[in-house]
């Protein structure tokens, strides 16, 4: 791993991520962390080049990394992460194997998302407030559960994306890809009380939807921070933030449609297994009303 030609690889393949799959900020950082990590491992007494490794010494760095108290999902992570780097130099001609591929990790276990019950959140939506602030913040919770968006598609829609006509969005979700959802009516109207009040902190042309009380596009970090203001100042027995509602969308509109595949498209998902874990959700419903219904399901009491 001392081959200085790495480091420039590295860089490539960064870069690769960046421009070739349009990769977030966020997710290159966990790359180049896992990557250099990986490299920092192989630094303290592997002998095996780089170019040459082989599945051995990848399972030993699993098991090393698991024997720390790692998790198996982010042993899964770093997996992927070095399995798509020995992809590229593959790709490059740089070494004639993956040695990351048949790896295996250690089974991660699937953690149910939390989500909100409806009547609830309808209960802290329905306070009425005349801020401007508030209003704003609001129409992005209103957004958030009407659409399934993630933080980082609420912050980016400019105002000429939302078409009022029928009720449509337009975002761009992870790897640059775009899609159109649907923006209910309660978020509709909650947009437009914000957009009254809206120029008193935007320019003219400021093209962002949801700005700060300064004018600028707001930051995803305030938002996290105005939503869990905004709960508790509604007495919500619980901390809110953005993908809360976006569990709860997916949840509750699975539990109405038992539609997988439609709310895969609504959530952006390219992986309909990712989707899947809604059904644990909607299944647990289903059970508990199956236990309170079914006369063979009531427990009878003891004789």
């Amino acid at each position: 791993m001392a081959d200085p030609g790495l480091e420039d690889l590295l860089a490539a393949f960064l870069r690769h991520l960046a421009h070739e799959r349009r990769l977030s900020d966020h997710t290159l950082s966990s790359y180049r962390r896992d990557l250099t990590r990986f490299r920092a491992w192989l630094r303290r007494g592997r002998t095996a080049p780089w170019k040459g490794l082989d599945q051995q010494t990848v399972r030993n760095y699993v098991a090393w990394r698991h024997r720390g108290g790692v998790s198996g999902k982010t042993l899964q992570r770093e997996l992927a992460t070095l399995r798509s780097f020995y992809c590229y130099l593959l790709r490059e001609g740089v070494t004639d194997r993956n040695p990351a591929q048949g790896v295996r990790t250690p089974k991660a276990a699937r953690k149910l998302p939390a989500t909100l019950d409806a009547d609830q959140l309808c209960s802290l939506l329905d306070q009425p407030n005349t801020d401007p602030l508030v209003l704003r913040d609001t129409a992005m919770i209103e957004l958030f559960y009407s659409s399934g968006l993630r933080l980082a598609e609420l912050v980016a829609i400019d105002i000429g994306d939302i078409d009022g006509d029928d009720a449509t969005l337009e975002v761009t979700g992870k790897r640059a890809k775009t899609r159109r959802v649907p923006v209910g009516s309660q978020a509709l109207k909650a947009i437009g009380h914000w957009l009254k009040v809206r120029g008193n902190y935007a320019a003219t042309d400021q093209k962002a939807l949801f700005v700060s009380r300064r004018g600028n596009r707001i930051h995803p970090r305030t938002v996290q921070q105005r939503l869990r203001q905004w709960a508790l100042v509604r007495g919500a027995t619980r901390n809110l933030h953005p993908h809360l509602l976006r569990h709860s969308f997916a949840s509750h509109l699975l539990e109405s449609s038992g539609d997988l595949r439609a709310v895969q498209e609504l959530l952006g998902h390219s992986d309909i297994g990712t989707t899947q874990i809604y059904t644990h959700l909607d299944f647990q419903h289903l059970a508990q009303v199956y236990d309170q219904a079914h006369p063979r399901a009531r427990k009878k009491d003891s004789q």
